[in-house]
């Protein structure tokens, strides 16, 4: 299980012209579900994404996580992060999970961050959506369980 992370100001996701989900100051969390990934990975990503500190702290240095600074997160289903880019110009999806189990552990780990009391908002799982998003930083990690 993959989770791109971005510190942002604001993000927000429209499918068909309307706004799914919206925040402001919080983590704009790119989702990728790959083949083994299960319920004890959603909750061990759900943990490190909620608790990594990339949110300054009064001495400007990043100590505090999203929860600490009150922000939200914004969920996005993104199976392209779960491509194989080793060779060739077309990247290979064989290592993503079948689109009933990525689905169902995208919403587990919706749930999951839910159960932490922390406001998450989410895009449509397998739309086409457009995100928006103002990166503050900007602060960009790689995070997989």
């Amino acid at each position: 299980m993959i989770a791109l992370i971005q510190r942002v100001s604001e993000a927000s996701v429209t499918v068909d012209g309307i706004v799914t989900g919206a925040i402001g100051q919080g983590l704009l969390v790119l989702l990728g579900v790959e083949k083994g990934d299960d319920e004890a990975k959603v909750r061990r990503l759900r943990d490190k994404v909620l608790g990594y500190r990339v949110f300054e702290d009064e001495a400007g240095k990043m100590n505090l996580n999203v929860q600490q600074v009150g922000g939200s997160v914004l969920v996005v289903s993104q199976f392209t992060l779960a491509a194989d880019t080793n060779s060739g110009m077309r990247p290979s999806f064989s290592a993503g999970a079948n689109p009933a189990d990525a689905e169902r552990l995208y919403h587990d780990f919706v749930k999951a961050c839910q159960e932490k009391d922390i406001r998450t908002e989410t895009g449509r799982f397998a739309a086409d959506m457009k995100v928006a998003l103002l990166n503050d930083g900007p602060v960009t990690f790689w995070l997989q369980c």
